[in-house]
């Protein structure tokens, strides 16, 4: 009951991953478009990589088996989706209340966001229970150097 925080903060950070994995499976041809319409080769091959990543180390994540490189590689992925597939920067009107580019611009934002979220999974130490939090809510156990 003590790591159920943790756990649960896991769990909220990763849970559309599976989700999106199985869109790709049950709509491989839109998913196979998307895939060939960023800069690199092999559309196929990146398209099996995206659905084994997000798929397998959400699991990992909140089950803590290799949950720091899991968390790095799905943090990975999230730059690499929103750099080549979300590029509001080539949309003009992604400021406009109408724009495609102002959902690219958010899709991009979110990417980033669950990276720096993953990278607390990377940076942090093993699950910390919520009464260690309330004992000492002002210490950073997550920070703590690595043995």
């Amino acid at each position: 009951m003590s790591v159920l925080l943790p756990v649960l903060a896991r769990l909220c950070l990763v849970v559309m991953f599976p989700f999106s994995a199985a869109d790709k499976v049950f709509h491989w041809h839109e998913s196979i478009a998307q895939a060939r319409s960023a800069p690199l080769p092999g559309a196929s091959w990146m398209l099996v990589a995206a659905i084994i990543v997000e798929f397998f180390t959400p699991f990992m994540i909140v089950f803590g088996v290799e949950a720091r490189a899991a968390a790095f590689v799905l943090a990975g992925f999230c730059v690499v989706t929103g750099v080549l597939y979300h590029q509001f920067w080539n949309y003009p009107d992604f400021w406009s209340k109408e724009g495609i580019g102002r959902a690219h611009l958010w899709d991009f934002l979110k990417n980033f966001g669950l990276v720096g979220g993953l990278l607390l999974v990377v940076c942090a130490g093993p699950p910390v229970g919520l009464g260690a939090i309330v004992t000492h809510p002002l210490s950073s156990p997550s920070y703590q150097p690595v043995p």
